[in-house]
């Protein structure tokens, strides 16, 4: 928050007054919501790994740890903690995407380092077994974003060399991939992606221009349709997005909760904790209490039993492998 200095005196009930409106201002946009620490990975610590969720529980793996390119994967439910699952059998790599139909997980695209990927494979909890499915339909990519509603997945965006915007359906039913209309707004990577009421959510990302993008756009796979939403910057004459000042970022997460979403870290011009919720209802963006730990890009983000967690990432030359809870209507307590 700037300060400015006043050379001249005000009145002592006024001066009062100023302070009491900037704490309140302060304490009302950031520090609205607790981030508690629960129990870190019996894993490596990575990031930009490939994570869906099957239940109430989450399934996170890949990655890269600052020296090597990963291929175990762990699950993690709040009553049982981690557990390592069935390596990943494809090659080990980074910047993959992972999304879940049904029972069963995918894990698709990514990168080695070198070379970029499109095969696909399938995770079934059941078996604890891995199947290699039909190849991604679009180019070999890494950085793309993914989800799931009801009986189709979906990839678009990404890098392959070019900024990309292409959207892709999979089918788990025919195991094929259909091209459906592209992504409405501008081409990008290293965005983030949230559903809520089947309809799949869009922003954020690294646009074309190697600058961070403002728009923000809606799927609904009922129709076949984007729909631009009001952008992720102050761009209008209206006040809703006055404070609309550091939301645009890359590598960012999101998770859903209460019919509300959240996004947190990720990088604007340097690594950012600012964590913002989502109304569906206005379509309008307020503060919460920035992330409590470490920055860090390339994180995992999902929800269980409506409850938000974040993990993994990679700050500066820093892994990370712990997990943290969001409580958006839980007073701050700067000691859990």
């Amino acid at each position: 928050m700037k300060r400015i200095k006043y050379f001249f005196f005000l009145p002592a009930s006024l001066f009062l007054l100023t302070i009491a409106c900037n704490k309140s201002s302060s304490t009302d946009t950031q520090q609205s919501g607790n981030w508690v620490t629960r129990s870190e990975s019996d894993g490596a610590a990575r990031y930009q790994a490939a994570s869906f969720v099957i239940g109430d529980t989450a399934y996170l793996g890949t990655g890269y740890d600052g020296t090597n390119r990963l291929n175990d994967f762990w699950s993690y439910d709040s009553a049982r903690g981690w557990k390592q699952i069935a390596n990943f059998p494809g090659v080990a790599r980074n910047g993959a995407v992972g999304f879940a139909v049904g029972s069963n997980g995918y894990v698709a695209t990514g990168t080695d380092g070198n070379i970029k990927y499109k095969d696909t494979w399938q995770y079934s909890p059941a078996t604890n077994a891995w199947v290699q499915k039909a190849d991604f339909g679009g180019t070999a990519r890494y950085a793309a974003s993914a989800f799931g509603i009801g009986a189709n997945g979906y990839i678009t965006c990404g890098y392959d060399n070019s900024y990309l915007k292409d959207l892709w359906q999979y089918t788990p039913a025919t195991d094929t991939w259909s091209q459906k209309i592209s992504f409405g707004g501008f081409k990008r990577y290293a965005a983030t992606a949230f559903v809520y009421n089947n309809e799949a959510y869009v922003l954020t990302g690294i646009g074309s221009g190697g600058t961070n993008v403002n728009d923000f756009w809606k799927y609904t796979p009922a129709t076949g349709a984007w729909t631009e939403l009001r952008r992720i910057t102050n761009v209008s004459t209206d006040s809703y997005d006055d404070d609309y000042t550091d939301i645009a970022r890359n590598y960012a997460v999101s998770f859903v909760m209460n019919n509300k979403a959240y996004l947190t870290l990720g990088t604007i011009s340097g690594y950012t904790l600012k964590t913002w919720e989502y109304d569906f209802a206005s379509d309008t963006w307020a503060r919460k209490t920035p992330f409590e730990r470490s920055v860090r890009e390339g994180a995992v983000a999902f929800t269980l039993k409506n409850r938000g967690f974040v993990s993994m990432g990679k700050s500066s030359s820093y892994y990370l492998d712990d997990l943290e809870e969001f409580q958006p209507n839980v007073t701050l307590n700067t000691n859990d």
